[in-house]
């Protein structure tokens, strides 16, 4: 296959924006759909790129230049750029891909990326059966039953037991990069034979032969994995990953049009937009009522070729994680990337299930992370789907995000001052917390007597002064000392529950939690 034959594929009505036709003869290897910035570590040469421009912005008079800079650095040979986005194909856009030759074709706003991937893994995956009708791994006969298959639309499962059985290889799953369960043939699905290995985890190791297209994410992309160690059966395993090129293409399209339009509903919600159009979209149309879910990747990517020292991850990988972990919940949901790089997801299930199925599968997603890479998620209230309640949901998510003292936070965890003041930002507390307590603890700098732990102590047993003496071995008269100085040097008084509520939450807000001194003689 080469570029121009892109042009004459049967009902895309794929449009050349700019190229010549030397550069349209280049030969095709495989397609990836990335709406990254820069996506060049994650490409291979002569591939094709797929982007729906999601990156792109109007202001960023750079932005395309450094995006072709990316795919020519890659090597790909071409790039296809959806109009559905922004209407049509930017300007700049063609000018850097002037700049750096690589032909640029268009992509019609009502054609699918799904159509143009199918379109694109059928036709490479011809080529490679017209070229290797003598590969004793690939027999012909199988060529075509499973080409018939994939035109048939049949799902992962048919196609792999079929291929399993026709080419003798071990028995085999599907995953996805991030460890879920795509297909698996009848004896893998239930148990595998006593001699052959059990299924590896998908980890850090993992060994599974990459199936279609990899965008770098650790939780996108397929997996073959056999059940059963056999050199013997590795270039037919090869082959079969070859064969199943297709169906991954497929789920990858339709993932990452998922993401885009949970990215256009996001942007809706931060916005004036109606919703019932994106929501629809989405899948979310009938829903009563919608979970709330954030998400960040925390982190540099230590160990990663050209990384940075504290480089992040892409923000996407956020949104990639959350549909991994929601999928297996069989409710509708949308989880994408708004454009201000915060991912986020809305749940039509109960606001418990939500919470539960993300604690159980944030260990295994987080086994994908390398070097420091931390995945936390923020878990909102349910919310029926109008925008100021979509909204409030979204911003109590952001909130346990920043808060939680777990990887998983719940609104529903927020039922305490100290739960609620997690949220707010260190610099804010830290502020909060000196401008109350700035004279009291210059006093205990100075002094043998902690006033800061009096305090807290006080305020802990209630404002008894009795038990405060207890816990502090001290004097009772010692204590209404200790209190009369508090008041004096704070201006509040401690009989009043206004300002008791402000001193608590000032000592909550410290950097760390003040502890009282060892009982001392009082001063």
């Amino acid at each position: 296959m080469i570029v121009g034959d892109l042009l004459h594929l049967d009902d895309l009505d794929i449009r050349l924006a700019w190229g010549t036709p030397d550069l349209l003869d280049r030969p095709v290897t495989g397609l990836s759909s990335t709406d990254l910035q820069d996506p060049a570590r994650y490409l291979q040469p002569g591939e094709l790129v797929l982007t729906g421009l999601v990156w792109w912005q109007p202001a960023d008079a750079s932005g395309a230049l450094r995006f072709a800079t990316a795919l020519r650095s890659a090597g790909v040979a071409a790039l296809l750029a959806g109009e559905g986005t922004h209407g049509s194909v930017p300007d700049s856009l063609a000018d850097a891909c002037r700049t750096h030759g690589i032909p640029l074709l268009a992509v019609p706003a009502g054609v699918s990326f799904r159509a143009v991937t199918d379109r694109v893994y059928l036709r490479l995956w011809g080529d490679l059966r017209a070229g290797a009708q003598d590969t004793a791994a690939i027999p012909e006969t199988v060529r075509h039953e499973l080409l018939d298959l994939l035109h048939a639309d049949a799902g992962a499962g048919e196609v792999l037991a079929h291929a399993v059985g026709r080419l003798g290889v071990p028995d085999c799953s599907i995953t996805t990069a991030g460890g879920r369960a795509v297909a698996a043939t009848a004896a893998a699905a239930t148990a595998a034979p006593a001699t052959a290995a059990p299924v590896p985890p998908a980890g850090r190791g993992d060994t599974g032969l990459p199936v279609g297209p990899q965008d770098g994410s650790p939780f996108d992309g397929w997996r073959l994995r056999p059940h059963l160690r056999s050199a013997a059966a590795e270039p037919a395993l090869q082959a079969l990953a070859e064969l199943l090129a297709p169906l991954a293409a497929r789920a990858h399209a339709d993932a990452g049009a998922r993401r885009r339009a949970a990215g256009r509903l996001l942007d809706a919600l931060a916005g004036e937009a109606g919703l019932a159009e994106p929501l629809a979209a989405c899948g979310l149309g009938g829903a009563e009522s919608l979970v709330a879910v954030t998400a960040r990747i925390d982190g540099g990517r230590a160990g990663e070729a050209g990384a940075a020292p504290g480089d992040g991850p892409p923000v996407a990988w956020a949104a990639y994680a959350l549909a991994e972990a929601l999928h297996p919940l069989g409710a509708p949901y949308a989880a994408g990337t708004d454009r201000g790089g915060r991912s986020a997801a809305l749940v039509a299930a109960p606001v418990e299930q939500v919470a539960e199925r993300l604690r159980r599968a944030r260990p295994a997603l987080q086994s994908r992370l390398t070097g420091r890479c931390t995945l936390r998620v923020g878990v909102g209230p349910a919310a029926p789907p109008a925008p100021a309640a979509l909204r409030a949901a979204l911003v109590q998510a952001r909130y346990v995000l920043e808060g939680s003292a777990g990887p998983v936070g719940s609104a529903a965890e927020l039922d305490s001052l100290d739960g609620l003041l997690r949220g707010i930002p260190p610099e804010v507390a830290a502020a909060f917390h000196a401008r109350l307590l700035a004279p009291l603890a210059a006093h205990d700098r100075e002094n043998s007597v902690s006033l800061l732990g009096t305090l807290a102590v006080f305020l802990d047993h209630d404002g008894s002064w009795a038990r405060t003496a207890e816990a502090l071995c001290i004097h009772v008269n010692t204590v209404h000392y200790r209190i009369r100085r508090i008041e004096e040097l704070t201006g509040r008084s401690l009989a009043r529950l206004r300002d008791r509520l402000d001193l608590r939450t000032a000592l909550l807000c410290a950097p760390q939690p003040v502890r009282a001194q060892a009982p001392a003689q009082a001063r």
